[in-house]
């Protein structure tokens, strides 16, 4: 059976070489039938030394990492469960845009695949057809002001055809949306290249003004009333867009302000986005 297992993650290796097209990004990739977390699994590779580009998927999660301490249902063979190391040269307080920028790579690759209707719900979650599609979760390690590394984890709803109770008001997958059966190596090797891309963008001016745009013509809130959780309070404020920093613009009272990522839990006035 072990040796079948590594057999099966070599195709996959060599699939997935066969289609990627990036210079860096997926370079090499590790594939596991299943693990605890992805994002685990390359912060040990990190903390071992592993360069910037490395990328581990997994086909089953046991204990995979959702925002604010949540897990992501992570069912066997029936979504993409990713995650990419980064070894940014830039500083710390530039590193919670990284998000913004993965969402609209997610996006780009899921379009090219034939996923209509696509949003953003800042900073971090892809919604379709008003429901969660995608999550993504970002962790730094940093040392004294420089960042000894970023792991950027994804987890996308694929094939999923139902969901547990707790989730199946707020879920949808690929398939829900298109009732089309997609290839999972396809995706993986689109998101890597817009990512490749759209981070490549980010790294020129280490802010969002070359992305900002796109990203405020994704944003499901944009323009809207949302509801805002700060400091166990909840307002009611409007949702403008974001700015060249990733942070999200709203007005309350006639008076507009910023919101850094993280901060707040930000939700839609109804329903779940």
């Amino acid at each position: 059976m072990k040796n079948n297992n590594l057999s099966a993650n070599q195709l996959k290796t060599q699939e997935l070489k066969e289609i990627l097209c990036t210079k860096w990004l997926g370079k090499p990739t590790f594939f596991f039938n299943i693990c605890d977390s992805t994002n685990i699994r390359l912060q040990e590779l990190a903390n071992a030394g592993a360069r910037e580009g490395y990328v581990v998927v997994s086909e089953e999660q046991t204990a995979g990492q959702g925002r604010n301490g949540r897990n992501w249902n992570s069912p066997k063979g029936e979504g993409i469960f990713l995650s990419m190391l980064l070894r940014p040269e830039f500083q710390p307080k530039y590193a919670s845009m990284i998000t913004l920028v993965t969402a609209l790579a997610v996006c780009y690759a899921l379009e090219k695949n034939g996923m209509e209707n696509l949003f953003i719900k800042w900073p971090n979650d892809i919604v379709a057809g008003g429901k969660k599609l995608c999550g993504i979760l970002t962790k730094m390690c940093t040392d004294a002001d420089t960042i000894k590394y970023v792991i950027v984890g994804l987890g996308i709803n694929v094939s999923q055809k139902n969901f547990p109770p707790k989730i199946a008001e707020i879920a949808t997958s690929i398939y829900l949306e298109t009732k089309e059966e997609k290839s999972r190596m396809k995706i993986i090797a689109d998101v890597l290249a817009a990512y490749e891309t759209y981070y490549e963008q980010f790294q020129e001016t280490k802010d969002l003004s070359l992305l900002k745009e796109e990203y405020n013509q994704k944003l499901v809130h944009r323009n809207s009333m949302v509801r805002i959780i700060e400091e166990g309070q909840e307002k009611t404020v409007k949702a403008l867009g974001i700015n060249e920093k990733g942070e999200l613009l709203v007005e309350e009272q006639g008076q507009i302000r910023t919101i850094l990522a993280g901060e707040i839990s930000v939700r839609g006035i109804y329903g779940y986005t």
